[in-house]
């Protein structure tokens, strides 16, 4: 395992190159609540015997249970060997005292006294101005000097302005979580955001660094493969969009949200590779047309986050939005309009009421009820999409 630095503010922790994400674990019956739990903590030893010293969860992962399976995970001695990181779920903080409240129920659930890395979740522009005023920060410096927590952070999901804004919003900051990978050099904080925190001193954590399993497609279209084929060095797409993300230097850690023992056995052999810099400017020049051609191959931007979810009307938006893209990228759309075809009505994509609440939840901020409408136009009305451009 390779090891780097996290910031100029935590100076006393060398985090491992790859940090295991529990956002993706393994299921049973493909129930996002239904954790395989002896494969999770299997999967989750296995990357902490082999190196990793980040474990990553949130309150709202895996509908809750993704911070009990995370401390079950970490018995047996297997705290002592890791940095934990969890988050406030700052969109349900309505009073001052919910942030206590959360907290507590934190540290019950993960079944430990600190937590060492804690982030408030999925901050953007109204999140950050709800936290001023329920006074969050305040309630999480009693926790800093009490010990229940080690150092303080914040996930983010909206643009570069709004990241600034928040990076120099308080002095409490000692990291922060982007979203960030080759496709999103330009979008949230981006790249610019990336150098921007990180010449604050901030550790940086990289989540989605693989666009929620999209560049880790070992049957990429036609177009992609060409490119990976004619490469100078032989990687599997993962490990290629991997090693892109650890060529950086401002890079602290990132995360990967495997759901699969193999994937976990790839990826730890995979950071042991990493460096920055490591990559040549050749190696560099594939990932550039790889982004060039992927942009011009997948017209929706969803990374499958979930955030979306539930949606009152009951339409799996992720999964259509999947359906789309991969219909368009791998021009199957007999496939794709079969299966969407034996869907129930009530499911599909035109299902959609329009209540319009989950634009305030995506991270990326999708026109998702106009995107429901082309799902259904491509798939339920058999209309080739025209012309084939971003829908955003």
């Amino acid at each position: 395992m390779q090891f780097r630095t996290f910031g100029k503010k935590v100076t006393d922790f060398h985090p491992s190159a790859l940090g295991f994400g529990a956002m993706r674990l393994p299921l049973l019956d493909d129930v996002p609540a239904r954790i395989n739990e002896p494969e999770a903590i299997r999967m989750i030893r296995y990357a902490i015997d082999h190196g990793v010293n980040y474990v990553d969860t949130a309150y709202p992962y895996h509908g809750g249970q993704s911070e009990i399976v995370v401390g079950k995970a970490l018995q047996d001695g297997y705290r002592d060997k890791v940095m934990l990181a969890t988050k406030l779920p700052v969109s349900q903080v309505k009073v001052e005292a919910d942030t206590e409240r959360f907290l507590e129920e934190q540290l019950k659930k993960l079944d430990v006294d600190h937590i060492d890395f804690y982030l408030c979740h999925g901050i953007g522009k109204s999140r950050w101005e709800t936290m001023k005023q329920t006074r969050v920060l305040d309630t999480l410096a009693k926790a800093l000097n009490d010990g229940r927590i080690r150092h303080l952070g914040f996930s983010f999901h909206d643009d570069l302005a709004a990241f600034k804004t928040i990076v120099d919003g308080s002095d409490m900051w000692e990291f922060c979580q982007i979203q960030y990978n080759y496709m999103d050099i330009q979008r949230q904080a981006g790249t610019e955001g990336l150098r921007y925190a990180a010449g604050k001193g901030l550790g940086v954590v990289i989540m989605e660094p693989l666009l929620g399993g999209r560049l880790a497609n070992t049957r990429p279209p036609e177009a992609i493969q060409r490119i990976w084929d004619a490469a100078p060095v032989r990687r599997t797409p993962a490990e290629w969009g991997l090693q892109w993300v650890w060529n950086q230097p401002e890079v602290s850690v990132v995360l990967s949200g495997m759901n699969t023992f193999e994937q976990v056995v790839q990826n730890v052999e995979s950071a042991g590779r990493s460096g920055v810099g490591s990559l040549t400017p050749a190696e560099l020049e594939v990932i550039d047309k790889v982004r060039e051609t992927y942009r011009a191959l997948q017209p929706i931007a969803c990374t499958a986050c979930n955030y979306c979810q539930p949606c009152p009307s009951g339409i799996p938006i992720p999964d259509h939005f999947a359906r789309y893209n991969d219909a368009v990228a791998y021009n199957a759309f007999p496939m794709y309009r079969r299966g969407y075809s034996r869907m129930d009505e009530n499911k599909k994509a035109n299902a959609c009421a329009v209540c319009r609440e989950c634009l305030d939840k995506c991270p990326q901020h999708l026109e998702i009820p106009d995107l429901l409408v082309e799902v259904h136009r491509v798939l339920g009305e058999n209309q080739d999409p025209s012309p084939l451009s971003p829908l955003s």
